[in-house]
């Protein structure tokens, strides 16, 4: 579980706060690299607004966006 404490996270946000990348730059690269599903769904882009409910996957890892 990650927990948030604003209204969403973008999905770069999420990269970087689960260490999958160093820098903010890197979110470009990352998600057209990464297997990535948020709810099930196949997802590449880093901008994608990630709320407390939603379920990521990150190449079998799975994470759930907390309040």
């Amino acid at each position: 579980m990650i927990k948030i404490d604003t209204e969403y996270v973008t999905l770069g946000q999420f990269l970087k706060m689960t260490d999958w990348i160093d820098t903010g730059g890197q979110a470009k690269f990352a998600v057209k690299e990464l297997d990535i599903k948020v709810n099930g769904e196949k997802e590449d882009r880093r901008g994608r607004k990630l709320y407390p409910g939603d379920q990521i996957v990150i190449e079998g890892k799975k994470y759930q966006i907390e309040s």
